[in-house]
């Protein structure tokens, strides 16, 4: 008869781990506002994009027409990849609670880098 209790007890703690994993690798899903800076090369000094992360995919929540393709690790890190036309632009960095910050660079077209910062809006 004690073999019942203790069997449910394993069960339910496993059953609880991949909650636990899929809870801590979405809890960087939401809203997110995006500001990119250019360093160096002849594109825009500045923009702010909406981005929204929902089960660790990125995809741009703004009316024009971007593709974002990115990923978000359970530990924060961002790997992303963003078009328009023939411009594309390679991202990289980290979100840390409701901030993030990394570097990105333009690949094709016009030869641009720099960095960016976000900020969780909800």
């Amino acid at each position: 008869m004690r073999v019942i209790p203790w069997l449910g007890a394993t069960f339910a703690a496993a059953s609880l781990l991949p909650f636990q994993a899929q809870a801590q690798a979405n809890r960087f899903d939401g809203n997110w506002s995006v500001e990119v800076v250019t360093e160096q090369g002849a594109c825009d000094r500045a923009n702010r994009y909406a981005i929204v992360v929902q089960n660790g995919r990125a995809r741009y929540g703004g009316p024009e027409n971007f593709n974002v393709n990115g990923q978000v690790g359970s530990n924060g890190s961002v790997s992303a990849s963003i078009s328009r036309g023939q411009d594309r632009a390679n991202v990289s960095g980290r979100l840390s609670g409701p901030t993030g910050r990394g570097t990105w660079s333009t690949s094709g077209g016009r030869v641009c880098s720099g960095y960016w910062n976000a900020e969780k809006r909800g």
